[in-house]
This record gives C-alpha cells, sequence and structure tokens, in this order.
C-alpha cells in the first residue's frame, strides 16, 4: 500500500527496526499511516500540508481572524470578507497591505500561521443578528514541513505498532516473565508535547 501522509517513511521505519527485507513492508506501512493519524489525534491538528481549501470563518472581533486550523504558509493564502451580510464574500483583502498575519517569525521558524490582524484602520464585518462567517479563508492547511521531533515519534509509534502484532493481548513474554506493555510511550509524549494545541474546557 501507499503511505498516505505519513510523517516518516518507510525506509525510515526499517532502518531503526533494522530490517533489511521487503517482507514486512505492508504490515509497516500500515502501522506508519496509522501512527501518524494516532499523532494528528494526540495534537490537535496535522502536519501536512492541504491543498488550497476556502473555509468560512467568523471573525473573533473587528481587527482579529484566528484561523480554525494551522496555515502552512502565505503562498496561495487568500482572505476574502462578506461587506454586505448577504452570504457572498465580494471584497479580497491584500496580504500585507490590508492585514498581516502572526506570528510574523512563522516561516524562520518553520512554523504555522494562527492569525490574521487587520491593519490600516480596515476592520472585519461583524453581523449579529443572526450572526454568520463574515470571512472566508483559503489556504494551504497544515504544516509545511514535518517537524523532525514529529517524525522521530511516528517512528517510535510505527515500531511499537509493529512489534504489537506479536503481544495481541497486550503482554509481551520472556521467559518465564511477562511485561504488560504501557498506554502511553513518555519518550512519545514529550516529543509531542510541543506541538498539542490545548483546548479550553
Amino acid at each position: 500500500m501507499a503511505i498516505v501522509n505519513g510523517y516518516c517513511t518507510l525506509a525510515q521505519a526499517k532502518a531503526a527496526l533494522r530490517i533489511t527485507d521487503n517482507t514486512d513492508d505492508s504490515l509497516l506501512e500500515s502501522a506508519i499511516e496509522s501512527a501518524s493519524r494516532r499523532v494528528d489525534g494526540h495534537c490537535g491538528r496535522w502536519f501536512y500540508k492541504t491543498a488550497a481549501t476556502p473555509v468560512a470563518v467568523y471573525p473573533l472581533n473587528l481587527y482579529t481572524l484566528v484561523f480554525p486550523d494551522d496555515v502552512s504558509s502565505t503562498t496561495n493564502l487568500s482572505i476574502a470578507i462578506d461587506t454586505t451580510g448577504d452570504g457572498t464574500y465580494d471584497t479580497t483583502l491584500t496580504l500585507n497591505t490590508d492585514y498581516i498575519v502572526y506570528p510574523t517569525d512563522a516561516n524562520l521558524r518553520g512554523y504555522p500561521y494562527h492569525q490574521a490582524v487587520m491593519t490600516s484602520g480596515e476592520t472585519f464585518p461583524l453581523y449579529v443578528t443572526p450572526s454568520f462567517p463574515t470571512a472566508q479563508v483559503t489556504a494551504e492547511w497544515g504544516w509545511a514541513a514535518v517537524p523532525s521531533d514529529v517524525t522521530q515519534a511516528c517512528i517510535l509509534l510505527t515500531i511499537r505498532q509493529f512489534a504489537r502484532l506479536n503481544a495481541a493481548l497486550g503482554v509481551v513474554g520472556f521467559a518465564d516473565m511477562a511485561i504488560a506493555v504501557r498506554a502511553v510511550d513518555p519518550d512519545v509524549r514529550d516529543l509531542l508535547a510541543p506541538y498539542v494545541v490545548m483546548g479550553i474546557a
């Protein structure tokens, strides 16, 4: 099978497992894809880049628009607003003229953008009777490149899932001993900790 939006390659996983043959390639590819989606679920975001896709968004206030997901780059980024309240996004804003994106150093750090802030006195339209999304963001969502920590976490999860096939009940036996598989790998948790989106309860 082909790996879809995997955070490590088959070669990387095989190197970590010291596997040189192709016998288990299909099982490993499945484990890589599954591990990658587990990373997504743990972090509350994804680290691959989508095609440019429009999403309707509610502005936070007159000057701030928080993106619903990570925006990988300003390439193909477009923000349009509904200035008349008729559900049509009739005005396209210009980056660095009408608005800027934050964090301003995202491209230096390899991080995505999280919000747009109006400049030059421009404002986002707000309609409250009834409220509806007055902005439309078209962007390549996600991350421009997979962080090395995420790749390493994916490799460890892949190894774990691959080895788990030999411990179907979650218990690994060694001679006359048995070791229960831990629910959370602390190394994976620590590698992914900086990338977890914090929610508000």
